[in-house]
């Protein structure tokens, strides 16, 4: 539930600008559903697609906005089994459990499920905007792990929702974002992916566990371990994609109820048209369905948003330490033998010159891949985990880059 506290004028230009007309976004590409009626829930689906195009109208990944609707409301619902109201021991209402919002209408936000919805969103949006929250070095509004802190102020900043408990330094899995990212892992994603995770430390935080004070950050730019993963709602016609899990099945309709046919991981499929919600109305599926087809176009169907990743460009790179490859997500320990310096390789070849390292520098070394010609880390964006020398080899050359943080 929400206690943050905004001011009036600044609700104000929010209502002007995003709710000038009757019918939102959302509400009108969700036609095909029929019109919301008074006091009564939307099928599943017809909500899946209502929080969908209401993310996607406010720049925030689906992924982000579904799994705050689901941690705030459990089953998506605006309306008890008697139609009335969901509200909350703490005066939440509705779908996104607005608390303490004076600058909204308290009825509509009652009784209106798209401008509960609106209001939600809006005040999400408004939370990455903050200038005092932390963000992920390189990350933009895209990326699901860059709406960590968003989503935490979402609930409130205060020593509650702390990442780690001060007296041990253990992650605080009871905080508001850490059981909402837990909701993009297991419903968005089936339980097949993790999330990047921050390198918290005690100090980066600055609170009073015993007080109702906001927490202040001392460290306000993270670099994640492991993979960043962009919204999945963004996929084109044309765009190539790779299947991210071991065995994926590709259906006949968007539906698990439909004909499968196994793909396997790194299978790249092309991009067919825009995205589609699964056909039964009452499914519980809270991602949606992409029309693909296979380079060769011998398969065609629809793929579950949930198993599929952009598909890097440039030439394949295999990553070695020394004469062994490094998988994806492999991890080692290296040391700088003499001085000399970091490097990036750009689209044309050559390598620019980052900065010196020096010798006797140790880094932690993460498998890479190619992006479009440049070298990234496992974590995505432009930046990289520490490393130390990495042979990057290619079928036409063979370079050193020395990639570190």
């Amino acid at each position: 539930m929400k206690s943050i506290k905004m001011g009036v004028g600044f609700l104000t230009c929010l209502l002007l600008l995003g709710w000038s007309s009757e019918e939102t976004f959302a509400t009108s590409t969700c036609s095909s559903y029929g019109e919301i009626k008074p006091n009564e829930n939307p099928t599943f689906q017809h909500m899946n697609c209502l929080l969908t195009n209401a993310a996607l109208e406010a720049n925030i990944p689906p992924e982000v906005v579904k799994a705050v609707a689901s941690r705030e409301n459990g089953a998506w619902k605006q309306f008890d089994e008697n139609g009335q109201p969901v509200i909350s021991k703490d005066n939440g209402i509705g779908l996104m459990q607005i608390t303490n919002q004076s600058g909204y209408d308290q009825e509509r936000l009652k009784y209106d499920i798209n401008y509960n919805l609106q209001a939600g969103v809006e005040i999400l949006a408004s939370m990455y905007k903050r200038t005092d929250l932390p963000k992920i070095k390189g990350a933009g509004q895209e990326v699901i792990e860059n709406w960590y802190f968003p989503v935490m102020a979402y609930n409130g900043t205060k020593p509650v929702n702390s990442p780690l408990y001060r007296s041990s330094g253990l992650n605080n899995r009871d905080a508001y974002q850490e059981k909402v990212f837990a909701h993009i892992e297991n419903d968005s994603y089936l339980n097949g992916t993790k999330l990047g995770q921050f390198p918290f430390q005690i100090a980066d935080f600055k609170y009073d566990p015993n007080s109702s004070e906001n927490i202040k950050f001392n460290k306000m730019e993270y670099t994640v371990t492991g993979i960043l993963h962009p919204s999945a709602y963004q996929f084109k016609k044309g765009d190539k994609v790779s299947i991210t899990a071991d065995k994926v099945n590709l259906r006949t309709q968007p539906s698990t109820a439909s004909v499968a046919k196994a793909v396997t991981k790194n299978t790249t499929l092309i991009i067919d048209g825009n995205f589609q919600y699964d056909q039964s109305l009452t499914s519980l599926n809270q991602f949606v369905w992409y029309p693909v087809k296979t380079e060769d176009q011998k398969l065609v169907g629809y793929i579950s948003s949930a198993y599929i990743t952009k598909k890097v460009g440039g030439p394949a790179v295999k990553v070695m330490w020394g004469k062994t490859e490094l998988k994806l997500g492999q991890i080692g320990k290296v040391t700088i033998l003499s001085n000399t310096n970091l490097v990036k390789m750009e689209s044309n070849g050559s390598l620019t010159t980052v900065r010196p390292l020096k010798k006797g520098e140790e880094y932690r070394v993460y498998s890479y891949k190619s992006d479009h010609g440049g070298l990234y880390g496992v974590g995505g964006g432009s930046y990289v985990q520490k490393s130390a020398q990495v042979k990057y080899e290619t079928p036409s050359k063979s370079k050193l880059a020395l990639l570190a943080q």
